[in-house]
């Protein structure tokens, strides 16, 4: 058996559970997602890539939601089940790899379909703890979290940050001159001391360009990167086959974007990106630390936000991450949601421990604010 099914009036609601029935509703998918004109971390390429290369599958498995309208797939809900420090996670599929999370679903899809697959899906059992993070604002799944689904999602505590560069600016020439003069004068002396290295040139790589060596290269940075600061990555690994196979997806849905910067040919700097919808997404970036004198990831980002905007592009968003050169170029800010349920006494208890602790980080830091504030004002 593949799936569990059942009928429910006019819907059919299925539940994914192995690699063979996952190659098998591609095709449905993909015409759901090109219908919705959904992200790629939607997409069925996406989801499949990140599950034909997982390095750890023994520890995960597939709980795809479908809801099927006669012949016509009209919502999924990418999730699977994942065991880590000892407690297991109802979570979305590609978690690990995406940045915007949500139910794939069309405007016409009732949202009492996804209620009942909702509850379709943890109703199956054998999780502790439902963890639906990275929701945006308008997210179809926040939706669902405030109807009468059950289990009930709640908001939990943590959240993420995305930063985006929006504006309306006309050029990439106008969105430069908008800068302060410390960034102008910083972007000047970064490509004067880029070229006392060699001839260097900042470009979009053609769509015919051999990815293989572009990706070995940006891997071998990202890991001395990672190196440096005492953290890895299965993403970067020599060898590993999810990164390629992640940027496979982005290049045949069409709308990968991989710029570097380059001296006398070797790549210094580069950046994977996306564009979807007037905005163009910044997947990974990275640089060589030995031309850090000259500020290549800075100069990269400056650069392709100025292609962005000279292509009449309205946003660049950097995705999720607080990053300081993040917060230095976004001119907004917006906070991601994380939802969780319980599915299991144990659960239960570690969310109400979790709640408990954050509720008195809370009370100790409110505590703390007041005792600044009567000194300050005693001091007065």
């Amino acid at each position: 058996m593949h799936a569990l099914g059942a009928t429910i009036r006019a819907e059919r609601l299925e539940i994914v559970t192995d690699s063979e029935r996952l190659a098998e509703i591609g095709p449905a998918w993909d015409e759901l997602w090109t219908r919705t004109d959904s992200l790629v971390f939607q997409g069925h390429a996406w989801i499949s890539a990140w599950w034909q290369t997982l390095p750890d599958r023994d520890n995960r498995q597939l709980r795809i939601g479908l809801v099927w309208n006669g012949d016509r797939l009209d919502a999924v809900m990418p999730l699977c089940l994942h065991r880590r420090r000892g407690l297991r996670f109802l979570e979305w599929a590609a978690n690990s790899y995406s940045d915007y999370e949500d139910i794939l679903a069309g405007p016409d899809c009732p949202t009492a379909a996804l209620e009942r697959l909702w509850a379709e899906l943890t109703g199956l059992g054998g999780f502790d703890i439902a963890l639906l993070n990275r929701l945006q604002p308008g997210a179809r799944m926040r939706e669902l979290a405030a109807s009468r689904a059950r289990p009930t999602l709640v908001p939990n505590h943590r959240s993420e940050v995305s930063h985006r560069v929006t504006g309306a600016w006309t050029s990439g020439a106008a969105w430069f001159d908008s800068q302060s003069k410390k960034a102008r004068q910083n972007y000047r002396r970064g490509q004067s001391a880029m070229s006392e290295f060699g001839s260097a040139r900042f470009r979009l790589l053609p769509e015919d360009e051999p990815l293989a060596p572009v990706l070995a290269r940006l891997s071998a940075l990202k890991r001395k990167w990672l190196d440096a600061r005492g953290h890895t990555s299965a993403l970067f690994d020599e060898g590993d086959v999810a990164l390629p196979a992640l940027v496979q997806a982005l290049a045949r849905a069409g709308v990968l974007r991989i710029f570097v910067i380059e001296v006398d040919g070797l790549i210094v700097a580069i950046s994977i990106n996306f564009e979807h919808h007037g905005t163009l997404m910044a997947f990974v970036t990275t640089y060589d630390p030995a031309f850090e004198r000259a500020s290549p990831g800075t100069l990269l980002m400056s650069d392709y936000i100025m292609w962005a905007f000279d292509r009449g592009l309205h946003t660049v968003d950097f995705l999720c991450g607080a990053e300081a050169f993040k917060q230095r170029f976004g001119t907004d800010a917006v906070t991601l949601g994380t939802f969780v349920a319980p599915g299991s006494l144990r659960g239960r208890a570690v969310l109400a421990l979790d709640h408990a602790r954050h509720a008195l980080a809370q009370r100790r830091q409110r505590a703390a604010s007041a005792t600044v504030t009567t000194a300050s004002n005693q001091a007065r």
